[in-house]
């Protein structure tokens, strides 16, 4: 087989021939966190790697998909199988942001007035 044709054949295996996900709530930066091992058997090689590469420490999404050298359609599906298997958890980068205190934008607001 050609390298052309093997790329184009292990993601469709690694996915079961699934494109989507079994549920639509990864983003690119949603950070992944292993929370339980699968046991043997019951796991591909790729998911045995995200659950080692996440029981270090979180990463999001784009870096798994990076590391496993799979495109990110691909790596949503694994992650929503382990997802479904509670195996990971997820934690929206969006959540974590605070909104800004009022005397920061209001220092913003007069600093942008007076450089008018």
């Amino acid at each position: 087989m050609k390298r052309r044709e093997s790329a184009l054949v292990r993601p469709h295996v690694v996915t079961g021939g699934r494109a989507r996900p079994s549920r639509n709530t990864f983003e690119m930066d949603t950070q992944i966190f292993a929370v339980r091992q699968a046991s043997p058997g019951t796991a591909g090689p790729e998911m045995r790697r995200v659950l080692g590469l996440c029981r270090e420490r979180p990463m999001s999404v784009a870096e798994l998909s990076a590391h496993l050298a799979l495109p990110l359609s691909v790596t949503k599906v694994l992650l929503g199988d382990l997802l479904d298997g509670g195996h990971i958890v997820t934690r929206s980068a969006q959540r974590d942001l605070e909104a800004p205190r009022l005397e920061l934008l209001q220092g913003v607001l007069d600093g942008l007035r007076a450089g008018l």
